[in-house]
């Protein structure tokens, strides 16, 4: 598969709300997931670990809806972005997360997921 292929399957399948099952088969076995924010979550290694901060997201955030634009690539990176419509679960207050995903490919696999927002 090309960078292409994976970019825009993994693109079809957050549009589909498959965000966990891209992961699952894309995560590279030491994948580096990199946040834009301070704490335990900034930067998390191996796919265990971006697993554990998965569930994690989705156990603290209720998601309404999300639209998803892209992928825009450059050599082994595509870009996505996620505008979601959400509840934070633990103040309940609902918000607009406007982010911009950047993914890195190695071997046919996620090296390298960014998030910006």
């Amino acid at each position: 598969m090309t960078v292409k292929d994976i970019a825009d399957d993994i693109t079809a399948m957050l549009r589909a709300g498959q965000a966990d099952e891209a992961g699952e088969k894309y995560w590279a076995a030491d994948v580096v997931s990199i946040e834009a924010m301070p704490g335990d979550m900034a930067e998390v290694r191996g796919v265990e670990g971006v697993r554990a901060k998965g569930e994690w997201w989705t156990s603290a955030h209720e998601v309404h809806a999300m639209e998803v634009e892209g992928p825009y690539l450059n050599g082994d990176q595509f870009a996505v972005r996620m505008k979601m419509d959400l509840t934070v679960k633990e103040t309940g207050e609902r918000i607009t997360m406007d982010e911009i995903g950047l993914y890195t490919i190695r071997d046919g696999k996620i090296a390298e997921e960014r998030f910006f927002y």
